[in-house]
């Protein structure tokens, strides 16, 4: 079974997740990372085992040159601030949906068999029917970063359709663990801990979010790499269970074992917070972000496996021993 496997942004945070289990499964991995996100640090492990090839997926013929000779491509290059695509969608765009594009021309091209995009739990926007399908209505972004992502996957689909390889398109609910950026609403709250500080959660903290550990997204990554099912794909990355920020504060700081406890500031969406340096609250925020996992489960036959206190913890075990790696927040 183990081949030859191109991952883009294989040095970010879910990238060098799926670069690890890849190796560690006996796969030839091959890194295509321009280094703008992503960082060697998290390669470094690996040093000797993963060819790296330094280059963007806007540049395309590199990109095709890269892929030549794989058994398979896995998607994760992106651009992922929200803030980022509020103040210029269309770099957002350029990257996420024309840069998903040379990524299909250049399987294509390549004569690559399968390709994992990496999507977001994004393109269904404000949930109506929690927890979210894949193959039910509305799929309607709030964000242009999700309707990036949505496009990239119909243009997936097209692809798939007309050349006849393999699309499966990974929905990424709010994914965490060892190597995540700082940036996230857990992260902060992490962060804040650290320094003996205590989590602040805007307004009442009752936005509903879907948190899956990392580990258990890059269980679907391979088996969407190693099943036998063809043509177009999509599937939620998310365990099914919403968690309400206030609720996720106080597990931090449970976590963290200090006495500190969660305080609360009232901002409004598109304020910036007066506590936390840096950190607006998003317009348009999302009220539910809940991904049904039951495809994954009747398709793959895998569940969840690591709860959100096990994990939690093992992120705040990495940071102890990585605080370096949190200094500038990506937002």
């Amino acid at each position: 079974m183990p081949g030859s496997v191109l991952v883009t942004g294989g040095a970010g945070f879910i990238g060098s997740h799926i670069v690890e289990d890849l190796l560690r499964a006996g796969y030839r991995v091959t890194v295509f990372d321009n280094f703008s996100s992503g960082l060697r640090e998290n390669l470094a492990a690996f040093d000797g085992e993963v060819e790296i090839v330094e280059g963007d997926i806007l540049d395309a013929e590199a990109l095709t040159a890269a892929a030549r000779g794989k058994d398979a491509l896995s998607h994760q290059a992106a651009q992922l601030e929200i803030t980022k695509c509020l103040e210029d969608p269309i770099d957002d765009m350029r990257t996420n949906l024309v840069g998903t594009i040379n990524v299909l021309n250049a399987a294509r091209i390549a004569g690559v068999g399968r390709v994992v995009n990496a999507s977001s739990a994004c393109i269904y926007g404000q949930a109506v029917d929690p927890p979210s399908q894949e193959d039910a209505a509305p799929h309607d972004p709030n964000w242009s970063y999700g309707a990036s992502k949505l496009a990239a996957e119909k243009y997936a689909q097209i692809f798939s359709n007309d050349y006849g390889f393999t699309v499966h398109s990974l929905r990424y609910g709010i994914t965490y663990g060892p190597r995540e950026w700082y940036g996230r609403v857990l992260t902060i709250f992490l962060k804040r801990l650290l320094e003996g500080k205590a989590p602040v959660v805007f307004g009442a903290g009752e936005q509903l979010r879907d948190f899956v550990f990392v580990d258990d997204v890059v269980r679907i990554h391979r088996a969407c790499i190693e099943s036998g099912l063809r043509g177009a794909q999509s599937f939620n990355g998310g365990t099914g269970i919403a968690t309400s920020v206030s609720q996720l504060a106080r597990l931090a700081c449970e976590i963290s074992g200090t006495d500190l406890e969660p305080v609360t500031e009232n901002v409004q969406p598109g304020e910036t917070s007066e506590l936390v340096a840096g950190r607006m609250r998003l317009p348009s925020e999302l009220g539910v972000m809940q991904l049904s996992p039951a495809k994954v489960q009747r398709v793959f036959g895998l569940t969840p496996k690591v709860t959100l206190r096990e994990g939690v913890q093992r992120e705040w075990e990495w940071l102890r021993e990585n605080p370096h790696r949190w200094t500038t927040m990506s937002y």
